[in-house]
C-alpha cells in the first residue's frame, strides 16, 4: 500500500475501489480541501484585556474580546448574513445570539468557579479557543489541519451490544425507535421511526496523520491535550468511551476493528470481504428531524454475516468508525414511505442470536424481550455504513 501514501482519502477510495460509488454519508465525512488554506490568528494584550482575531479566507472572521474584569464578548462574522454573538458577563451570565450561519459555530462553556472557555470552530477549518481562568487568559489557535470536535451528550453506543442502556437513553434517545422485531419487517407493516439528522460532523484525517496521533486509553491525557479538551468534560467522556469501546473485547462471535481513517476502513472491507465490495448507507429524502409514521414498501436481503460487515461512526475528534462482523447477522435494504410522502432507503441489520448482548441493552428494554429469545433488527442512521461482498 506504500504507493498510496500521498493520496488524499477520496483519491485513495477511487484507486482502491474504482467501480464503487461512495455513499453520501462518507462524502459528508471528507474534509473540505479549503481547510489547507492559511489562517491567521492575532492576539493583542492591552491593559488587562485581550483581543483575539482569527481570519478565515472567504469565511468572515472571529473576534474574541476579554475585558479587564472577566467579561468576554465573541462575535463570529459570516458572509451572506450569518453571524453569532456570545457575551459572557463577569458574573457568569451567558448570552448567545445566532444568525443564520452558512457554516461554523461558537461554543461557550462557563465553569462552576467562573472560568470561561470559548471555542470558535469552522467546518474543516481548524479552530481557536480562549480559556479565561482566575489567573489569566490562555489562547490556543488550532493548526491548519486541526480536527474539529463535534460533541453530543455522553451515553453508551446503542450499536455496541456489551453495554446497558442509560436512563437518559430510555427517556429521550431517538435511536431507540430504530429497533424492531424481525417478524415486523414485511411490506405493509407500519412503524413509527425517528431518523435523526446527522450531527456528527467529524471528518476523516489522512491515514498518516491519524496514525501519528495517540489512540489508546493509556494515552488519554495526551489525546485530550491534543484536541484542547478539558478533562472531566462531556467531550472528554465521549472520547474515552470511543477509545475504550475500540480497545475492549467484542461479544462472542464478533470480529471487530476500529478504522481511524477512510483508507483503513477501505482496507478493512477488502481484507474481510474481498476486492469486489459495495458500500451502502441509509438515505432519507425530505428530511425532518422528528418521529414519523412510515409504511414498509419492500424488503430486500443483501448478504449474510460471511459476506457483510457494518461500520458505525463514533463520537470523536475526527472520523472514527467501529466496524464489525457478527455471527447470525444479515443486512437488508428496506424501502419506507412516510405519511407525509417522505421516502427512505433504509439499511436494516437483523441479529438472529442476541444471547451475548448485555441483558439491559436498549433493544431489550424498548422491545420488552429477553436476550436470545427472538431475532432483533435495527435501522442504521445515515452516517453508518454496511459493506457487502458482490
Amino acid at each position: 500500500m506504500g504507493s498510496h501514501a500521498a493520496l488524499t482519502p477520496e483519491l485513495y477510495w477511487k484507486e482502491a475501489l474504482p467501480n464503487v460509488v461512495m455513499p453520501q454519508s462518507i462524502r459528508n465525512s471528507l474534509s473540505d480541501p479549503e481547510w489547507m488554506d492559511n489562517k491567521a490568528t492575532n492576539v493583542n494584550v492591552e491593559k488587562g484585556g485581550v483581543h483575539v482575531s482569527t481570519d478565515g479566507a472567504k469565511r468572515g472572521k472571529t473576534n474574541v474580546n476579554v475585558g479587564p474584569k472577566g467579561g468576554v464578548g465573541v462575535s463570529t462574522g459570516k458572509p451572506n448574513g450569518g453571524h453569532t454573538h456570545v457575551d459572557v458577563g463577569p458574573k457568569g451570565g451567558v448570552g448567545v445570539s445566532t444568525g443564520k450561519p452558512v457554516g461554523g459555530h461558537t461554543d461557550v462553556d462557563v465553569g462552576p468557579k467562573g472560568g470561561v472557555r470559548v471555542s470558535t470552530q469552522k467546518p474543516n477549518k481548524g479552530g481557536s479557543s480562549v480559556g479565561v481562568g482566575k489567573g489569566g487568559v490562555i489562547v490556543k489557535a488550532g493548526p491548519k489541519k486541526k480536527p474539529v470536535y463535534v460533541g453530543v451528550k455522553p451515553g453508551n453506543n446503542p450499536f455496541d451490544y456489551r453495554y446497558a442502556a442509560s436512563e437518559a437513553q430510555l427517556i429521550d434517545d431517538p435511536t431507540k425507535a430504530l429497533f424492531f422485531l424481525e417478524k415486523d419487517m414485511k411490506p405493509g407493516h407500519k412503524m413509527t421511526i425517528h431518523f435523526t439528522q446527522t450531527t456528527n460532523g467529524a471528518t476523516f484525517l489522512p491515514r498518516d496523520e491519524a496514525e501519528s496521533l495517540p489512540f489508546s486509553t493509556d494515552k488519554m491525557s495526551e489525546i485530550l491535550h491534543e484536541f484542547s479538551v478539558q478533562p472531566g468534560s462531556d467531550q472528554a467522556q465521549l472520547i474515552k468511551e470511543t477509545v475504550r469501546g475500540c480497545e475492549s473485547k467484542g461479544i462472542q462471535g464478533e470480529q471487530k476493528y476500529c478504522a481511524t481513517s477512510l483508507e483503513s476502513m477501505v482496507d478493512y472491507a477488502k481484507s474481510t470481504l474481498g476486492n469486489n465490495v459495495e458500500a451502502i448507507s441509509t438515505e432519507v429524502k425530505n428530511k425532518v428531524n422528528n418521529k414519523k409514521k412510515y409504511i414498509i414498501g419492500a424488503v430486500r436481503k443483501l448478504k449474510d454475516e460471511i459476506n457483510s460487515a457494518v461500520c458505525h461512526k463514533q463520537n470523536y475528534a475526527y472520523a472514527v468508525f467501529y466496524c464489525h462482523k457478527t455471527k447470525g447477522t444479515s443486512p437488508y435494504i428496506v424501502s419506507l414511505i412516510g405519511e407525509d410522502g417522505t421516502k427512505v432507503k433504509a439499511v436494516a441489520i437483523c441479529h438472529k442470536n442476541t444471547s451475548g448482548w448485555n441483558p439491559k441493552h436498549l433493544a431489550f428494554q424498548v422491545l420488552n424481550v429477553k436476550p436470545g429469545s427472538v431475532p432483533i433488527c435495527h435501522f442504521l442512521p445515515e452516517d453508518h455504513i454496511v459493506w457487502v461482498r458482490n
